[in-house]
């Protein structure tokens, strides 16, 4: 059995017991002992222990990961005079579809209404984080302490660091050329760990699911189901239908091949809601099974999994309209740019971890004029269009990756065209340079 098949039954079976649980916790049949017992036990014990143990786990390898393989991809660029453009054509596009999501997310919210028959009564409550202002948010990026950034998992200050260190090896001679194959080795080896860890993917995808619905169940859906629809319809459109167009006319190449490749990463995205953690499986994945070169994907991967949030960018435009048509607001042509260049500008800082899409909502909504306290509307079910707009992220990451590689002439095709490429992760071609394994 592959692996990704294990993880889709994994996360079929996690959907189904943590269903299950939840309508056995919240009916009146079972005695309160029991319900305590699977509770507190299983639910908020073995399920979330498992879990978190999974997520730190996938955690553990985004920082070294990240700082290594830009380290190398732009040692291998910094003596070829093609980082500059591979930057600006990777931001070019990251910027492009996250505007190209929010605008999709508009016009189908306006066309369908989804706030036009909601009641204002609600019970939750959100405290909005004033999200940093974007002059702040371009001075962040750059490090003062690069050890600090990697402590503290400042993505964008380690970006930075990371190029700019890779940079000076390509142009530090014979002694850059050492640092360079140091770094080379270290990349096997975390990918090595990557390997270890997908392999054990399958019952932290369960834990997670299992606890997720366990705790929501699937009642939370219908409470806003126009809303819900309407966001997972946008999604599923720009992950399937905009991505496809674009790799089909920029990099010539088929889609069904990557959405075939991409399930494994897709099941990671959509159980861990998080960018960053699914990171090191999306890295390889681009890598082994989509052709593209590590110098390109080094740089265009890990950029991606933190400033390309075009399912944030997709709920954002959606969630304005609704707030709007609930509270009775019409917006202007202008607040509708405004919305626009408001969520693509705001992409850039949103960290790519798991309910942050909410607290760039409010500045959203901010500069619409729209209350912030709207956002207490939509909290029950955002946890759950959170997973499927990680798995719309991580599609648009890889996309972008395949483009700029095509372009680049740093792309194998025949990689991309083997159905079979990389299909056991768990054992490598290069095995002969691990101590204590021999070649096949």
């Amino acid at each position: 059995m592959t692996l990704t098949t294990r993880i889709l039954i994994a996360m079929v079976g996690g959907i189904l017991v943590g269903s299950l649980l939840n309508l056995m916790v919240s009916g009146s049949g079972i005695s309160e002992t029991l319900r305590a017992g699977i509770q507190d036990m299983l639910i908020g014990g073995v399920f979330d222990v498992v879990g978190q143990i999974f997520i730190a786990s996938l955690k553990l390898l985004v920082v070294p990961l990240v700082l290594v393989s830009l380290i190398c991809g732009a040692s291998s660029l910094g003596d070829s005079a093609r980082m500059g453009p591979i930057a600006g054509k990777t931001l070019l596009l990251y910027l492009m579809t996250t505007a190209i999501a929010v605008t999709v997310a508009l016009f189908a919210a306006v066309i369908i209404g989804p706030g036009t028959h909601v009641s204002l009564e609600t019970n939750a409550v959100f405290e909005a984080t004033s999200p940093p202002p974007l002059k702040e948010v371009l001075i962040n990026i750059f490090p003062s302490n690069p050890v600090q950034a990697m402590a503290e998992g400042e993505m964008l200050q380690i970006i930075v660091f990371a190029l700019l260190f890779g940079y000076a090896i390509s142009h530090a001679g014979e002694a850059g050329r050492r640092i360079a194959s140091f770094f080379t080795d270290v990349e096997k080896v975390v990918m090595r760990m990557v390997a270890i860890l997908m392999s054990l993917a399958p019952y932290g995808v369960f834990a997670l699911l299992a606890k997720l619905f366990a705790e929501m169940g699937v009642s939370a859906i219908m409470d806003l189901g126009v809303y819900f629809l309407t966001v997972l319809g946008v999604l599923l459109f720009h992950g399937l239908f905009t991505y496809s167009v674009l790799l089909q006319v920029l990099a010539k190449q088929s889609p069904r091949i990557m959405m075939r490749k991409m399930r494994s990463v897709w099941a990671f995205a959509f159980s861990t809601a998080s960018s960053g953690a699914t990171l090191p499986i999306t890295l390889r994945t681009v890598e082994k099974r989509l052709g593209v070169n590590n110098s390109v994907a080094g740089f265009t991967v890990p950029l991606g999994a933190t400033v390309n949030m075009d399912g944030t960018a997709v709920m954002q435009g959606v969630a304005t309209v609704f707030i709007a048509q609930v509270y009775g607001f019409d917006l202007s042509l202008t607040s509708y740019l405004t919305v626009i260049l408001t969520a693509t500008l705001a992409s850039i800082g949103t960290a790519a971890v798991p309910g942050v899409g909410l607290i760039t909502l409010a500045m959203v909504l901010g500069q619409a004029g729209l209350p912030v306290e709207g956002i207490a509307l939509i909290i029950g079910v955002d946890r759950l269009l959170d997973m499927v707009r990680t798995v719309v992220n991580v599609t648009g990451d890889a996309t972008v990756a395949v483009i700029v590689a095509r372009s680049e002439q740093q792309f194998d095709e025949q990689v991309y065209l083997n159905p079979d490429a990389d299909r056991n992760p768990e054992a490598d071609e290069d095995d002969s340079r691990i101590p204590g394994r021999e070649p096949a």
